[in-house]
């Protein structure tokens, strides 16, 4: 089983490649001379970020604003380089996992490998992502990753479903094609 860890990466963040509808998600980390990318689908970074404020936000509150959790991404932290290339994937991600170290006050974040029945009938363990980011980090992955998520397709007005450039199949119109894109 490969565990690519990172305890501090100099680098962890969230990216997409390819065009509104067909994009591919991934999380890519650098540090130490090396540098690991996974494959993800679009729910997971969005979940991911989400879970992520959740916890920042409930160590902030368990702690009485005592946390050294900042409210917002520091400026210094934002990151809005591409992803490095080229891109090759280590592995497809299949379960995540958060945790808050209170001793180290940072985030653990685990990314496990999506095995199929094969592997798993095999006995092969799975890759993992084991990343450690402080919760400045974190707030900054966090407001990437869903501004990554965001810049996909705009959302039908009626049905809120993504709408591709010539429309799509409208559940609140009856099965008409509508919400087309004004050129």
């Amino acid at each position: 089983m490969p565990v690519f860890d990172y305890d501090p990466p100099e680098r962890f963040v969230a990216g997409a490649v390819g065009q509104p509808g067909s994009r591919a998600f991934f999380l890519q980390v650098r540090g130490e001379g090396r540098l690991t990318t996974v494959a993800l689908e679009k729910l997971q970074v969005a979940m991911l970020a989400d879970r992520l404020d959740e916890l920042l936000d409930e160590v902030l509150r368990l702690s009485g604003g005592t946390a050294r959790v900042p409210a917002l991404p520091p400026a210094d932290l934002t990151d809005d380089d591409p992803l490095e290339t080229p891109i090759e994937e280590d592995f497809r991600v299949g379960t995540m996992t958060l945790a808050w170290d209170e001793e180290h006050a940072q985030v653990v974040i685990e990314a496990q490998e999506l095995v199929d029945a094969e592997q798993d009938e095999g006995g092969a363990e799975p890759a993992v992502l084991r990343v450690r980011i402080s919760a400045g980090m974190a707030r900054a992955f966090s407001r990437r990753a869903m501004q990554i998520v965001a810049a996909g397709r705009p959302p039908c007005p009626l049905c809120s479903q993504p709408l591709d450039a010539e429309g799509h199949i409208c559940v609140r119109l009856n099965g008409y094609r509508g919400g087309e894109l004004a050129s």
